[in-house]
């Protein structure tokens, strides 16, 4: 695995760092930082319900697709390997196509709320789950059909963004678990509430 600059940081990013006084920073942190999926990372991973993954065309053109399931759907296979079941969709094959002629992505992984993001190089390849049955097991989710491919990611690098600009979002099991609580207290009271009025109202 390599480091997250040497793959990214260009001649033409390193003349702009540079001009703008950043390069020594950045050669700085970088040259602290490991190069190994950790403990960190693959938590933050296995924890993920959804990440955008970039393709490049052979015209050049990039390509974004959002890909989204439970926590886990993205497979932790070992700490320079992830994975995750492709399932029949409106069959354009962009991502696969691309991937044929190019097999570099770029994903990237958000914690809306705790503000945390991270960036991940890799090369995908597309298997059919036929010729990958046992693999095809594994990263299978229930309820969201049969596999028809499987999408193994071999991660050449990655990075941690900064936290400026995240808008904090909250799916609907983080809303539960954050409103929970006083909701239950709410119909707690509710429920002593009507008890009393309905004591009342007998007394009456």
């Amino acid at each position: 695995m390599k480091r997250y600059d040497d793959i990214m940081f260009t001649d033409a990013v390193k003349a702009l760092q540079e001009a703008d006084g950043s390069a020594d920073m950045y050669a700085r942190s970088y040259g602290a930082r490991t190069r190994a999926l950790g403990p960190d990372e693959l938590a933050f991973i296995a924890a993920r319900t959804s990440f955008y993954m970039a393709t490049v065309s052979e015209t050049g053109w990039p390509y974004i697709q959002h890909r989204g399931g439970p926590a886990g759907f993205l497979t932790v296979l070992d700490d320079h390997t992830l994975a995750f079941a492709d399932y029949r969709g409106n069959k354009q094959h962009i991502s696969e196509g691309n991937v044929a002629g190019d097999n570099r992505v770029s994903l990237f992984l958000m914690d809306y709320p705790r503000k945390a993001r991270m960036k991940v190089q890799g090369r995908a390849t597309f298997q059919n789950a036929c010729d990958t049955a046992a693999l095809a097991e594994q990263v299978a989710v229930d309820g969201q059909g049969r596999v028809e491919r499987v999408v193994t990611i071999a991660v050449e690098a990655f990075d941690w963004n900064c936290p400026q600009f995240i808008t904090p979002r909250f799916d609907a099991s983080e809303i539960a678990q954050l409103v929970g609580p006083e909701l239950d207290k709410q119909a707690a009271r509710i429920a002593a509430l009507e008890a009393e009025l309905a004591a009342v109202k007998g007394q009456g």
